[in-house]
């Protein structure tokens, strides 16, 4: 599932991700467990943008969580650079974790508020032993602010006496502090005003083309994913459902669940919108503790039939570099 003609830089088989549910006085009898992430396939080729989006709870971030390793999947491979890094060993792990960064959603708390923004952006060169002279660290830094445009000055402020569209490029340099090749974007630009999330978007695209970078943006904003991702993945209940290249799903959306997220996009003019037949899915989103069988959004499907029930269907390529998971679409 990857683009024509590209080495993938990242390979996720199987992923799976579940969050056990505990009680009594110590919290030592299981009675459950959460699907977070139940089966993820997808690869991202070096330069690339992959967007991955779905409403709320779908299981995006803790799919990013999983790449970073910042969580220990219950199942599955991720290959990066052809290294499978599931059980990578710890000091294997500390030299990818130079290779692999993430900008977080909320630029409000991903700061240390006790940190200057010099010290925030260093942290990661000093604490990799990237650069140990102070100077040309401190060098550095000024330069990383620069490149994500920033006054250099900036180093010297601390993250209360800046905007959350300049707190959000100090994130940005943070990432960058590293010289990584894989950044994950986590909703880098959901907790932005309208116009500040335009000039991040642009700079991440600047940033990608500077330094050859690769991106998994994970998001809501589906007109943000259409501008920013070569490619888009779409997540509902912890799978992946949907899968093309940016405009092919845009223009041509073949699962009922892309087709429902779609159309949900509010049209700017009141008169347009008002006469929009617009008809969202039926009942509520299953909950990932007990997901449906078979299909997992064959409970709110319109096309769905007996079979959808009993069995799970695959991502098929239906089109050039278009995957979908339904046995129902042709």
């Amino acid at each position: 599932m990857t683009a024509a003609g590209g080495q993938p830089l990242l390979e996720v088989r199987g992923l799976a991700m579940h969050f056990p549910i505990t009680e009594g006085i110590a919290l030592s009898r299981r009675v459950g467990e959460v699907k977070a992430v139940d089966g993820v396939d997808f690869t991202i080729e070096r330069g690339e943008t992959l967007g991955l989006v779905g409403e709320s709870g779908c299981g995006k971030t803790t799919t990013g969580r999983c790449i970073l390793r910042l969580e220990r999947p219950t199942a599955g491979e991720i290959l990066f650079d052809g290294q499978v890094i599931n059980q990578m060993p710890r000091k294997e792990l500390l030299g990818l974790r130079r290779r692999m960064q993430v900008i977080f959603q909320d630029p409000y708390s991903s700061l240390n508020p006790r940190m200057k923004v010099g010290d925030i952006i260093g942290e990661p060169i000093k604490v990799h032993g990237v650069e140990r002279d102070q100077g040309r660290r401190r060098a550095r830094v000024r330069d990383l602010l620069s490149v994500c445009g920033l006054d250099p000055k900036f180093a010297d402020r601390y993250p209360h006496e800046m905007s959350g569209g300049q707190r959000q490029r100090v994130g940005i340099a943070r990432a960058l502090a590293l010289d990584p090749e894989f950044i994950v974007c986590d909703e880098a630009v959901s907790a932005l005003d309208v116009s500040i999330q335009a000039q991040i978007v642009n700079l991440l695209e600047d940033l990608r083309e500077r330094f050859g970078l690769t991106y998994l943006f994970i998001a809501h904003d589906l007109s943000v994913v259409r501008h920013l991702c070569q490619r888009v993945a779409v997540m509902y209940l912890g799978r992946i459902v949907e899968l093309a290249a940016s405009d092919e799903l845009f223009d041509n959306p073949l699962h009922p669940y892309t087709q429902a997220l779609l159309a949900a996009v509010p049209v700017p003019d009141p008169r347009v919108e008002a006469s929009r037949d617009f008809r969202p899915p039926r009942g509520e989103v299953p909950s990932p503790m007990n997901p449906p069988s078979g299909c997992v959004f064959h409970p709110r499907c319109p096309m769905a039939v007996e079979g959808c029930r009993r069995v799970r269907p695959g991502l098929r390529e239906l089109r050039p570099g278009h995957w979908v998971a339904c046995s129902e679409v042709q």
